[in-house]
């Protein structure tokens, strides 16, 4: 009976969310997929709840590559690029900031955390003009399957399969499987596996 509801819940978020995602279309044919993404994003952002989770779901598996429909994706949360992929059973805490992410099944991301496109996003290698008009460079960020990212963290490289990263860490080098690191910049300060030898 709960699986009945929850298919039916995300058939109905789906349907209100139609209206949104053609009027997503239409800016996307203008603007282009990310700029009209980010205005949308801010709007389903706003609703609250459970419902506003479900609407977000639907929203985002009609508009990103791929949402898988299990995902959470909570109050508040901005997505900025349109090839971003959402796992099976993702969680995404209140606030979070995402530019283009990969999101691997299992993947927790408390509150606040931040992963914009790589750590090149803006350029500033010429000091005789503004950062604002210097080219960035957008990248994927992949974060593996079964990782929990803590609050506030900075990912701006690939985050390891079954990873821990703690809270306001800054992410700005790949991390293996399995390993918990901290700080700022992180560093890995445990493996959470036994390696097994032969």
């Amino acid at each position: 009976m709960k699986s009945f509801l929850k298919s039916a819940a995300r058939f109905v978020a789906l349907v209100l969310t139609f209206p949104l995602f053609l009027s997503w279309r239409v800016r996307a044919s203008l603007l282009g997929r990310d700029l009209a993404l980010e205005g949308s994003s801010e709007l389903v952002s706003l609703l609250p709840g459970l419902t506003g989770s479900y609407l977000r779901s639907a929203f985002y598996s009609l508009v990103l590559q791929e949402c898988h429909p299990s995902a959470r994706i909570c109050f508040g949360t901005l997505f900025s690029k349109a090839d971003s992929v959402i796992g099976e059973n993702v969680y995404i805490g209140p606030r979070c900031h995402l530019g283009w992410v990969i999101l691997e099944q299992d993947v927790l991301l408390a509150p606040g955390v931040h992963v914009p496109s790589g750590p090149h996003t803006h350029g500033t290698s010429d000091p005789d003009r503004p950062i604002r008009e210097q080219p960035g460079r957008s990248q994927v960020v992949r974060i593996g399957a079964g990782s929990w990212i803590g609050a506030n963290a900075v990912i701006m490289a690939d985050v390891g399969a079954n990873c821990v990263v703690g809270a306001g860490a800054i992410v700005t080098r790949p991390l293996p499987d399995g390993v918990v690191a901290v700080g700022a910049p992180a560093r890995v300060i445990q493996q959470r596996f036994a390696t097994v030898t032969a």
